[in-house]
């Protein structure tokens, strides 16, 4: 039987030389870890003698503790009832969050994605919501990445007999109520305690598949076990640079039921995700350990903070390996042009990924949308359109952004931030009903457009004309840059 250990006792192990910690009702010592900790050692002396857990809690799976601590370095556990009447001074963050989600609008007055990322916006502490609304540099792909939508026009056709209306459909051979998955995106603990089980939750309840990331805040375990019998989950990979680490994943990810494996191939090294990183230099200065090489991952915001063991060797010829380990269907995530898509059919994958990682890479990347149409055109001049899907995600925010991405040959498509914002705010509940908005909007302009179920969708249905002309002038959108937060010099930025 464990020890139970007061908190006067663990406050008194306070020092750099002897440091305890609480994490989840355990007390930890760390003085050997500190020096190795990846995210150097001012996140723990902060938390010296006190409990960790709140901010531990969103960038860490609940396993990491047993799988890289001794178990000789719990010391027993916390005396709960006591820690409880321990005073926590609320800081100031802490107060204009809580008294912000006091005053957040009801769910039933939320009427588009917008609004949820608005109301995040202000409930969100602000390294959560700079590691989630960040994308590289200026920022301007990640804009793109939705106003790119605006230079395609519907054809509308009427007369057309759309009393029954069905949006379900199929991608890599599983169902879904809408050509739409929720995917991966990391840290869900940062806007939510249940992290991505909030998303599993909702996909369960609407019939809609979830992409679990590599990185998220949440056990993948955890994630799995919270999904229905019948409910469809694909995995994303950051391919680890040992590879034995990815093989073992892999597989226990296929015996756990995976149906598609996304291997994330944007991600030689990551973007200048400038918010992000600005956020995390203004909180805490350069670790004094920093001549170690830690002080590059504190000062990289919390994406580089979590992302050093990706692969920056992953090519082409790694996909007949990972053929080699899982029967999956694999597909490439992050293809940004008409040759590479045409490479990885060639290479035996089942399926790509248009996608430029939501704007946080490569500024002035162009937008999945934009060259959907070429990507589908080479596939098809190369016979390698059949049994090939094509997937897009970016900037997608409307039931009419949908509908265009499928009419110009996407199987389905990805939304990530507005589902992060939709459970920041309003936990499963506002994943929900993000979902029934897409349904009701997606629904809606089949109707408009004179077509009852997605096989009637095709490419006469859009007018791309423009699609390519990035000075055309397009319909100003208030309600996105409303949402959107304005980069900021450093002089004046409030991160």
């Amino acid at each position: 039987m464990s020890r139970v250990i007061s908190p006067e006792e663990v406050a008194q192990h306070n020092q750099k030389n002897d440091i305890w910690v609480i994490i989840h009702g355990k007390v930890y010592d760390l003085t050997q870890f500190l020096p190795e900790h990846p995210g150097g050692q001012k996140i723990i002396l902060k938390y010296a003698g006190k409990d960790a857990t709140k901010a531990f809690e969103p960038i860490h799976p609940p396993d990491i503790v047993d799988r890289f601590l001794a178990p000789e370095v719990c010391m027993g556990s916390i005396d709960l009832e006591k820690l409880a009447d321990v005073k926590v001074e609320e800081s100031e963050e802490d107060k204009q969050v809580r008294l912000a989600r006091e005053r957040m609008p009801r769910l039933d007055e939320m009427y588009n994605s917008f609004d949820f990322e608005t109301v995040a916006r202000s409930v969100l502490k602000s390294d959560a919501w700079a590691y989630y609304s960040s994308g590289s540099d200026d920022e301007i792909t990640m804009r793109e990445n939705h106003n790119a939508f605006h230079r395609i026009w519907f054809r509308p056709r009427v007369m057309v007999n759309v009393k029954e209306v069905d949006t379900s459909t199929t991608m890599l051979g599983s169902p879904a109520s809408l050509p739409l998955y929720v995917t991966a995106t990391a840290l869900g603990k940062l806007g939510h305690p249940d992290g991505e089980v909030v998303f599993t939750k909702a996909c369960k309840s609407r019939g809609i598949i979830q992409m679990i990331p590599t990185l998220a805040s949440c056990s993948f375990d955890e994630i799995v076990t919270a999904a229905g019998p019948d409910q469809t989950q694909w995995l994303q990979l950051y391919v680890n640079s040992n590879r034995e680490v990815s093989e073992k994943f892999v597989r226990h990810a296929e015996a756990r039921g995976m149906k598609g494996l996304f291997i994330t191939a944007d991600a030689p090294q990551l973007g200048h995700r400038e918010k992000d990183m600005r956020q995390k230099y203004s909180q805490e200065e350069p670790d004094e350990i920093a001549r170690n090489g830690t002080t590059v991952v504190r000062d990289q915001g919390a994406a580089r903070a979590i992302s050093n063991f990706i692969d920056p060797s992953l090519c082409w010829d790694d996909v007949a390996w990972f053929k080699s380990i899982t029967k999956m269907p694999i597909l490439i995530k992050g293809i940004q042009t008409a040759q590479d898509a045409v490479l990885a059919a060639k290479y035996g994958c089942q399926g790509v990924v248009l996608s430029n990682h939501g704007g946080r890479q490569l500024d002035f990347a162009p937008s999945a949308i934009e060259i959907l149409a070429e990507v589908m055109e080479a596939l098809k001049r190369e016979n390698l359109d059949q049994g090939f899907e094509v997937y897009i995600d970016g900037g997608i925010r409307r039931g009419s952004d949908m509908f265009k991405a499928i009419a110009l040959g996407a199987k389905g498509v990805g939304i990530g931030r507005p589902f992060l914002y939709a459970m920041s705010s309003y936990g499963v509940e506002g994943v929900e009903k993000l979902l029934d908005l897409f349904k009701d909007e997606f629904e809606m302009v089949m109707r408009f457009m004179g077509v009852t179920k997605i096989s009637d969708i095709t490419p006469d249905m859009v007018d791309i004309r423009n699609i390519k002309d990035h000075f055309v002038s397009n319909p100003i959108d208030y309600l996105s840059q409303t949402a959107y937060e304005r980069m900021q010099p450093r002089g004046i930025s409030k991160l």
